[in-house]
């Protein structure tokens, strides 16, 4: 699903912030990424969105090289990877159901299509109810679940997650991880970025650490240790 052979990026001259990392991430799993604030897990994210291009090293994806997609290729490319972030991003002029719509409509999806897949989206992340309502009448936590079904309506493969519970407060969090995990459950790769060590424990599921541009530990499920 996603392979990483010594990839480093670059940004000028200096430390890079990836250095010769190398990981394989199988269809299926659930794998949190970890580290400190400018460890490189931003850069990886990037990356496997073609946002940006490695400096040495290859990425694949999908069974796709990214260093050979053209760049006309690069949105279809990322239809199949649904991407959430901790500040949610929606569009405020928008209801919940228009803001889910809308990521189908860019794709070109008929009208009779979206009618029928944006209710059951919504109805999956718990918020068939609130299909009018717009941003500023959600709490932070409805919020991050439009925007995990704005990701998922698409029918992406992968679910990146950019600290989806940074602004939550806990008991939120917990029902966006469990989210999360029932999605996984439906055979999407979920890869997580946190700073969320407390989520990351509990949950025993594989932690990749990158700690100054490089992996540090690859921990299986449940052998998680954040001594370091």
């Amino acid at each position: 699903m996603i392979k990483l052979e010594h990839v480093s990026k670059s940004y000028s001259a200096g430390i890079p912030a990836l250095n010769d990392v190398s990981l394989e991430i199988e269809a299926g799993e659930f794998v949190f990424i970890v580290g400190d604030s400018g460890s490189g897990k931003s850069t990886l994210i990037k990356l496997l969105l073609k946002e940006l291009d490695p400096t040495e090293g290859t990425i694949l994806v999908n069974g796709k090289l990214l260093g050979k997609i053209k760049r006309k290729h690069i949105p279809k490319f990322r239809r199949n990877i649904g991407v959430v972030f901790q500040d949610f991003r929606l569009l405020k002029d928008r209801n919940v159901y228009d803001n889910v719509a809308f990521a189908q409509k860019v794709i070109g999806e008929p009208n009779g299509r979206i009618r029928k897949k944006v209710p059951a989206m919504l109805s999956m992340v718990g918020l068939a109810a609130k299909y009018r309502s717009f941003p500023k009448q959600l709490s932070g936590g409805e919020q991050q679940r439009v925007a995990i079904a704005r990701a998922l309506i698409n029918e992406p493969s992968i679910l990146l997650a950019d600290e989806p519970t940074g602004n939550l407060d806990n008991n939120n969090a917990w029902d966006i991880m469990k989210l999360l995990e029932e999605i996984n459950s439906r055979g999407t790769t979920v890869i997580v970025v946190t700073h969320n060590l407390e989520i990351v424990k509990v949950m025993k599921k594989r932690v990749i650490t990158v700690k100054k541009g490089t992996v540090v530990s690859d921990s299986g499920q449940g052998d998680y240790d954040d001594e370091d």
